[in-house]
């Protein structure tokens, strides 16, 4: 296993994401940010089932960037509780992987 995480984030709109995005790669939160249009997400939420169009923003970072990220999310996010998900990398290309770390000092 590595130090690298991918993180989801999911964002009412493209220009939130746009703004979430370019924040977390301007601050070196994250190397990369993908967005990623056309998500449909089903939850409860103060009581009531709701179905929202929404883009996922699929980041990349180090373990190490973690908290700084979610902060980061929190104050730019319209939602009162963003999702912020970090998954393991568990591998992959190895000239990707050093970049990203490159990227996130």
């Amino acid at each position: 296993m590595t130090d690298l995480r991918v993180v989801f984030v999911t964002v009412s709109s493209e220009e939130e994401g746009m703004k979430i995005a370019r924040a977390l790669v301007a601050k070196k939160l994250a190397a990369c940010v993908n967005l990623v249009p056309g998500v449909r997400s089903v939850f409860r939420w103060k009581g009531e089932v709701k179905d929202e169009k929404e883009l996922l923003l699929v980041v990349k970072t180090r373990e190490s960037k973690l908290a700084h990220l979610v902060q980061a999310v929190k104050e730019l996010h319209s939602y009162t509780v963003p999702e912020t998900i970090a998954l393991p990398i568990l591998g992959g290309s190895e000239a990707y992987l050093g970049w990203l770390r490159e990227e996130t000092p």
